[in-house]
């Protein structure tokens, strides 16, 4: 139960700390953050949060990720469900949270919410083909990061700087096509607050896309990393 409600309170902060930004700062007139500042506070979650919980639950945060561990051969099937589900209601809570803000402000409009979405929805217009690769290319190269900076061969303690590092890199690459997902969860928590029920239309793909990515990720790493090879 520790580790599940560190993977609760991990996913809160990755969702309220992450798409937090984007909601209340990212637009602010004259003075946003921007996709540079969102970006961070997303790699910055994971940083903090696996210094503070890696021991605990090995900072997961993420469906996509817990499915890449147990395919790497890192993380035991009988242990998903129970993460995946603490994960989501971690994200659902943070969304509740980031409404319950974000609509104190006078003239708040819910609007996409800082939700993942294709085509019309997406930010920059991309199709869902595009989506979908670029989800499962950056997921995929997240899990290898994550599996080779925790591989006991890795320098110890750095492990948390890569993995955040990372997550900045591929919000920074990926924000004007998909708002970045690589994360059901992350996805999910705010789908549910977005205006109009699009991206609860759309979030099948950012299931879909990251979980494939991760075991994709996963076998990559599995080849090249393994010593006996």
């Amino acid at each position: 139960m520790k580790q599940l409600a560190a993977e609760f309170f991990g996913t809160f902060w990755l969702v309220f700390g992450g798409c937090g930004s984007a909601v209340l700062a990212a637009g602010f007139p004259e003075l946003g953050i921007g996709f540079v500042g969102v970006s961070l506070a997303f790699g910055l979650t994971v940083l903090t949060m696996a210094y503070a919980i890696g021991h605990i639950s090995g900072c997961h945060l993420n469906p996509a990720v817990s499915v890449g561990l147990w395919a790497g051969g890192r993380f035991p099937a009988s242990q998903l469900p129970g993460y995946i589900i603490a994960q989501v209601l971690g994200a659902a809570a943070a969304g509740s949270v980031l409404y319950l803000i974000a609509s104190g402000k006078a003239d708040f409009v819910a609007g996409g919410f800082a939700s993942n979405g294709f085509a019309e929805h997406s930010p920059g217009g991309y199709s869902m083909i595009a989506a979908m690769i670029c989800e499962i290319t950056l997921t995929a190269f997240f899990l290898i990061v994550i599996l080779g900076a925790t591989d006991k061969r890795a320098p110890a303690g750095f492990a948390p700087i890569a993995i955040g590092l990372c997550l900045t890199l591929i919000h920074l690459i990926s924000i004007p096509v998909t708002n970045t997902s690589v994360n059901p969860a992350r996805s999910t928590g705010v789908a549910l607050f977005a205006d109009g029920g699009w991206a609860l239309s759309q979030l099948w793909l950012f299931w879909v896309a990251p979980i494939a990515g991760a075991v994709i990720g996963a076998m990559i790493y599995r080849f090249v990393g393994d010593e006996k090879k």
